[in-house]
């Protein structure tokens, strides 16, 4: 299996076409649905078929430690990572809930936690090391423990049933990594990149963009996607830039949560600049950060609700408008079928009896 996958364009005006005149003749003026009517026209043309699916959808958690944490560029200890790992699969965090009630099954993968975990369902053991290093001492990964990790989400991928893959990550110190992937990568100043992740003060916001700053000029050569992932990201991110590109490859829809999962997914495009196409934006978080790194995504996301959470909680309160997107294509009546009148009926008399409206 190589690396990274081949991905094919999906551009099919023909489909897109067909689809569209499906949208425009369901019951209503034209566009009143606004960016639902978007959605489902990328839906359909991600599944290649008019009347998209959404079947066995899957929300996985990716999660890993990281060195630099000890530095303290989080307000939380790095003990957080596993404690945290632990109340998802006692069904307790906030994207435990949610993905209950969406329905969404959840996986929690151990990247890279710095804690040994039981074995159990909705677990899965795909540790590349305890935690990556210290930036400041040398890169966060080695090349060959980088390719481990994205070779192992692409696996995690491979292994899930469905046809949706929603994403989420956790550890502490990883709106650090994803600030500094975001900030080398699209070549924006670092302090507009850095935000106050778990909750900084001022102070402690300054010496956190002060400490990357270093990080940055330590790792001045790294500059390819790769080698920026390994200097300076994490192991569950770049898990996650497999996964990503194992869902494109199977041409799933993939939901992208916040700053950490779109970071990995600035990395996976720039290797592969069709993953963006699969992709539908869950929110805007409140991570200053994110908003530029939707830019560069040239993304549009479904939600800003002020969240900053992390875990895929984004990801799974957008679900629900997938689900109406597709059923929005597959249940809506059009004009025809319902023998409604449109804005091309002559409104004193209406169609006659037992006719069908015409476009």
């Amino acid at each position: 299996m190589n690396l990274i996958p081949t991905l094919e364009d999906l551009h099919d005006a023909s489909l897109a076409a067909q689809v569209q005149q499906q949208i425009d003749r369901k019951t209503k003026p034209l566009g009143a649905l606004g960016r639902l009517e978007a959605l489902a026209l990328q839906l359909a043309l991600i599944q290649g078929r008019t009347l998209p699916r959404l079947e066995q959808p899957q929300l996985v958690v990716f999660a890993a430690d990281h060195g630099l944490a000890a530095r303290g560029v989080s307000a939380y200890p790095s003990d957080v990572t596993w404690q945290m790992v632990e109340n998802f699969l006692a069904g307790g965090a906030a994207v435990s809930v949610l993905a209950r009630q969406h329905g969404l099954a959840l996986t929690v993968v151990d990247a890279g936690v710095r804690h040994d975990f039981a074995p159990r369902p909705g677990l899965l053991l795909r540790k590349i090391g305890p935690g990556s290093a210290d930036m400041l001492a040398g890169p966060a990964m080695s090349a060959v423990q980088c390719e481990q990790a994205i070779r192992a989400g692409r696996e995690v991928v491979r292994g899930l049933p469905g046809n949706a893959l929603a994403l989420g990550e956790m550890g502490i110190g990883n709106t650090s990594a994803a600030a500094l992937l975001l900030a080398r990568l699209s070549g924006e100043p670092l302090w507009r990149c850095v935000g106050r992740g778990t909750g900084l003060d001022d102070a402690a916001l300054a010496r956190k963009t002060a400490l990357l700053g270093e990080v940055l000029v330590h790792h001045v050569d790294a500059t390819e996607p790769l080698a920026v992932l390994a200097a300076m990201g994490g192991f569950e991110i770049a898990m996650l830039v497999g996964a990503m590109l194992q869902a494109a490859a199977e041409r799933r829809v993939i939901l992208i949560d916040g700053f950490i999962v779109g970071a990995a997914l600035l990395v996976a495009a720039r290797l592969q600049p069709a993953v963006l196409q699969r992709c539908v934006f869950a929110h805007r978080s409140d991570e200053s950060g994110h908003a530029l790194l939707l830019a560069q995504l040239g993304a549009r996301p479904l939600l800003d609700l002020g969240l900053r959470l992390g875990e895929g909680s984004g990801a799974a309160l957008a679900w629900p408008l997938l689900e109406s997107a597709c059923r929005i294509l597959a249940e809506m009546a059009s004009f025809e079928s319902a023998g409604v009148s449109d804005a091309s009926t002559d409104a004193s008399t209406g169609p006659a009896a037992g006719s069908t409206p015409q476009p």
